[in-house]
């Protein structure tokens, strides 16, 4: 691949010509060869990728139509000096990560902390925490706050009866939808 700075007579070149494509990125022309199409049938794990890609691009698609979506991702794709549609499709090819569940000071009481660190390559829209009993039923959930460290905090709305035995279920969700759970259980 060839980048071309400086020449007027490419400068204003976009598409295939012949056997060349011509791309403009990052205030530059870009001149690579035009892909060669494979003749053998594409296998079902490369037709799950393209299905998937279709979905990032119209997850793409619909970030670049909505002003303010757009707005966060130009913003921090100029940062990293990439175009906002890569940015939204890599956004949509990376789910979010619950990293840790921190119950070193939940002890089963109301107003005891459970705190969380999770990330996403973008953006997290959420994270909620779910204490569910030894039958899997929900004892309470509700929405962790970002605490001032970058980890979330959840507080306790409930006591629970001595030596019950929980399981803490913590989803994080990013942008484009995706949801990560990871449990641990407290006894």
């Amino acid at each position: 691949m060839a980048k071309v700075t400086t020449n007027p007579i490419i400068e204003g070149f976009r598409g295939a010509v012949g056997n060349l494509v011509f791309k403009r990125y990052g205030g530059g022309t870009i001149v690579s060869r035009k892909g060669d199409p494979s003749s053998t049938p594409p296998t079902e794990g490369q037709k799950a990728v393209r299905d998937k890609f279709k979905l990032a691009a119209l997850y793409g698609k619909t970030v670049m139509a909505d002003p303010a979506t757009k707005e966060l991702y130009t913003t921090t794709a100029k940062a990293k000096g990439k175009p906002a549609f890569a940015l939204a499709l890599a956004d949509f090819f990376n789910e979010p990560m619950v990293d840790e569940i921190d119950l070193a000071a939940y002890t089963g009481k109301a107003g005891d902390p459970i705190k969380v660190r999770a990330h996403d390559d973008f953006e997290l829209t959420g994270v909620a925490v779910a204490i569910r009993d030894a039958d899997g039923n929900v004892v309470e959930e509700g929405a962790a706050a970002i605490g001032t460290d970058g980890a979330f905090l959840y507080t306790a709305q409930k006591t629970l009866a001595t030596g019950q035995q929980v399981v803490i279920e913590v989803t994080a969700t990013d942008r484009p939808g995706h949801k990560t759970t990871k449990k641990q259980p407290k006894g």
